[in-house]
């Protein structure tokens, strides 16, 4: 009798614990490997106190979790947290009284919070004109670009030394094909994000108007200039020589099995997409470099600009609910669980902490090439072209880049003709935007 009593006891005390916690919700779009990581920092969080727990729940891709996360507010079903993709920004800032501003969030319940102590490049991105970040950076990546050591060796070339402009990169492409160490020069994932959001901000290039869109609604695009122009040029004139292969449409599905299958020398993509190249390119050496530039565009190239995505805090919760945010917030930017996320999948490390800590643990020396994006995205000081890019409705815009980039490549128009057609419809979707948040 003893012992049931103190079993149901027990339970009785294990049951109103569980009822004491408050449940903080948290739809995000990460799913298979990065989704199990992402559970384990929850969980991680969960084990550490017993006040609160995050639940995860994944929403599909971050369209689709965006989307779901709009419908989900304007019926009051709205998570506490929700995952939104960098281009995602521009529609969460316009939605007025459906944020909560982390750095209010922070403070209002008390946690640290220093801004200084993120990656600027990262932080800038999701910050008001003011400075103020809006949302807690998560995952953040950038491109960088990947090489088969292996055929570069084949084909006489150092393989510890990369391309580091565009022109070593076509007599390095020219020189694997003649001598047939590779059918492919280089393709790349994501063209919108990589070969013109990415390009421009290297080469300190206008991506739009009223500094890339931060400076407000009115913006107008302005990724048809010269610098642009004449590298979709080279594009289409690499893709009929047989230099660059396209990898398809928006993150370019076929651009990763070309690099695995030792088809394409070198393959440019996120950084996130580091632990997928280790685990698929099994059968020669990958080598990691910068994105290369034009250096008689500029002799100093500027930093990249991130992708990925940040932790959005959406209203209409109880305040007990946001204090277990902003300790989940607190926790989840401590150093250890940032490093132990950053070197499981390739993100960067959000805040300088983290990236001190993976060199006192020696975790860059261990793994060669692993610095490359942070040194890239670090490089210099962010200029107004270099700091990011921030439009509504900017997955439509990508689309339409896509389509013109197609077009460009099927030899339906030039270069420019490609380049002012997608401003012209890109402005008309600034302009939709703004009609429907105005």
């Amino acid at each position: 009798m003893v012992r049931l009593s103190l079993a149901a006891l027990t339970i009785a005390l294990t049951s109103t614990t569980a009822f004491a916690q408050t449940e903080i919700s948290w739809w995000h779009a990460m799913d298979a490997e990065l989704g199990q990581k992402l559970e384990a920092i929850a969980q991680g969080f969960n084990e550490s106190q017993d006040e609160f727990v995050v639940v995860p729940t994944y929403k599909g891709g971050y369209a689709e979790t965006l989307t779901a996360a709009i419908a989900a507010f304007r019926a009051n079903e709205q998570p506490a947290i929700v995952q939104v993709f960098e281009v995602g920004t521009g529609t969460m800032m316009a939605a007025e009284g459906a944020v909560y501003p982390v750095y209010q969030l922070m403070t209002d319940n008390d946690q640290p919070w220093d801004p200084s102590a993120f990656l600027e490049p990262v932080t800038g991105y999701y910050s008001d004109t003011e400075g103020n970040i809006l949302s807690m950076p998560f995952n953040s990546s950038t491109p960088i670009m990947y090489y088969n050591k292996d055929v570069f060796e084949a084909a006489g070339l150092d393989p510890e030394t990369p391309p580091r402009t565009w022109a070593e990169l076509e007599e390095m492409s020219r020189t694997i094909m003649e001598a047939g160490a590779a059918p492919c020069g280089f393709t790349t994932g994501w063209v919108s994000w990589v070969q013109l959001e990415n390009l421009s901000a290297i080469h300190d290039q206008p991506y739009g108007t009223l500094e890339n869109g931060f400076g407000g609604l009115g913006t107008e695009f302005t990724f048809n200039g010269e610098v642009q122009t004449q590298h979709w040029e080279n594009l289409k004139a690499w893709a009929d020589e047989g230099l660059f292969q396209y990898g398809g449409p928006v993150g370019g599905a076929d651009a990763p099995p070309k690099f695995y299958a030792g088809e394409c020398a070198m393959y440019m993509n996120s950084s996130a997409s580091r632990a997928g190249v280790i685990a698929n390119a099994t059968d020669f050496e990958v080598g990691f470099a910068p994105l290369p530039y034009y250096d008689d565009a500029i002799a100093e190239p500027k930093n990249s600009i991130i992708g990925g995505a940040t932790l959005w805090v959406l209203n209409g919760k109880d305040e007990a609910v946001y204090d277990g945010v902003a300790q989940f917030f607190t926790y989840l930017s401590s150093p250890e669980v940032q490093a132990e996320w950053h070197q499981a999948t390739g993100y960067l490390p959000i805040t300088n902490a983290a990236y001190e800590l993976g060199q006192e643990q020696g975790y860059y020396g261990e793994n060669p090439g692993s610095e490359v994006a942070i040194e890239q995205i670090t490089r210099g000081e962010p200029s107004a072209n270099s700091k990011g890019i921030r439009f509504g409705n900017l997955t439509q815009v990508r689309t339409v880049i896509d389509e013109e980039f197609e077009a460009l490549l099927a030899g339906n128009k030039t270069a420019q003709e490609a380049l002012d057609a997608a401003v012209e419809r890109g402005n008309q979707i600034l302009r939709d935007f703004e009609a429907a948040n105005s």
